[in-house]
């Protein structure tokens, strides 16, 4: 197995300035070729943290990344340290002073003394062109370990790497194949998966490992599989699938990177039904699950925002009789808001929320996180209550979660 580290530098990453996508990016290309990335680590502009660092990587590593510190100002220090600590000099590589001389030209500007020093390059480093930028990449190859530097600027990363680096790698280094199914799964929690699946989990072979992935309301489930045949892989993991699947059917909601209310979508789609949502608590977020899909037009249809109880009652027909004797937050108020969407906007189904989302609101009868939620469909509503206790955000989405699979499992026939 190839080990791999990323290294990015630049003080603006330790501030929290930027967000490092690099390192995620970086780690998903390498996985595909069979590289496992073992550390990923974080150093400001300080010459002495920057050596500790690429020290303490040749111990670990088969090939380390560098991204960042490659620009043309007097913080950017990586080359001058990469030099330092492969034992050689800076020099003027011609190739990156004609590429960075065009690079200006082509824009119609001068090529100043500073960035004329972009293409100073160690003498151990081999030139790894950007075509993006004025900061070319480096190559090193030194007592069997790889070092790769980049600059941190993303997009001109991601060309260096799929242009150059990643065809040097394959050349380079005999990988096993590494094949990844992600199955998705919501509405239980990953104690109560692990147990259902267990007998069939122990049963996996040796080359296929499961890793739980858990996070708000949904739970993956990746299958990773190595060997040196990418379809004889693919075929095992299927086969996993076909034992597993109906263990836990009534929870898998898609594969790999569906989303929730994309899958319902499709579920919509293929039965020509319409939707809608009146929302109190979520304040729009579960119309956004939908809307954020491309395609959704086809199914959804609207959606009333109705946060203020007049709302409810002007524009979904909500009595003020059950307002007065139940309040906003029930099972007879819910009813009607779900009811009243779908007749206003004439859809197939409608969804509608109505809880406390916090930090405030909440009373001894209904704490925060009390929500009711409920499904209109042809034949009548489904309602369901939930007891959550997160913050105020949390709330809001795992309302809207529960929501959307609730109206997943009407369609699949498989409510309770």
């Amino acid at each position: 197995m190839v080990k791999a580290e990323i290294i990015t530098i630049g003080d603006e990453i330790l501030y929290g300035q930027i967000l490092d996508t690099n390192t995620q990016w970086i780690s998903l290309e390498l996985d595909k070729l069979g590289i496992k990335t073992v550390r990923k680590s974080s150093v400001g502009d300080q010459k002495s943290e920057i050596l500790q660092i690429l020290t303490e990587a040749a111990k670990r590593a088969d090939v380390v990344f560098i991204t960042g510190g490659l620009g043309p100002t007097k913080d950017d220090l990586t080359k001058k340290i990469l030099a330092e600590y492969f034992g050689c000099e800076l020099a003027m590589h011609p190739v990156a002073l004609q590429d960075v001389t065009e690079f200006f030209a082509k824009r119609g500007r001068e090529l100043s003394a500073i960035n004329r020093d972009q293409a100073l390059l160690p003498t151990k480093a081999e030139f790894v062109r950007n075509s993006q930028g004025t900061a070319p990449g480096m190559w090193f190859n030194e007592k069997g370990i790889i070092w790769v530097s980049m600059p941190g600027v993303p997009y001109e990363m991601k060309n260096i790497m799929e242009q150059e680096v990643l065809p040097r790698l394959v050349k380079h280094f005999h990988m096993p194949v590494i094949y990844h199914k992600v199955i998705k799964t919501v509405g239980i929690g990953e104690s109560y998966l692990s147990e259902l699946i267990e007998s069939w989990e122990l049963q996996l072979p040796a080359h296929i490992k499961l890793a739980y992935l858990p996070s708000m309301g949904i739970v993956k489930l990746r299958l990773t599989a190595m060997g040196d045949d990418l379809s004889r892989l693919q075929e095992e993991v299927e086969v996993e699938l076909q034992k597993v699947n109906p263990l836990i059917q009534s929870y898998i909601f898609g594969y790999e990177k569906d989303e929730l209310a994309e899958a319902v979508g499709r579920l919509l789609i293929n039965q020509k039904a319409t939707l809608s949502v009146a929302e109190s608590c979520t304040g729009g977020h579960l119309a956004h699950q939908f809307t954020q899909n491309p395609g959704s037009s086809a199914y959804f249809v609207g959606g009333i925002l109705s946060y203020a109880n007049q709302v409810k009652i002007d524009q979904l027909a909500v009595s003020e009789e059950i307002l007065a004797s139940q309040g906003d937050v029930s099972e007879a108020c819910i009813q009607a808001m779900a009811q009243g969407v779908q007749k206003r906007l004439g859809t197939t189904y409608a969804l509608a929320t109505s809880g406390i989302a916090g930090p405030d609101g909440g009373t001894e009868d209904k704490p925060v996180g009390t929500v009711w939620i409920a499904l209109a469909h042809p034949s009548g509503v489904v309602t369901r209550k939930l007891t959550l206790g997160g913050t105020r955000m949390q709330n809001i989405y795992l309302s809207s979660l529960a929501c959307i699979n609730l109206l997943r499992k009407y369609l699949l026939n498989d409510l309770s």
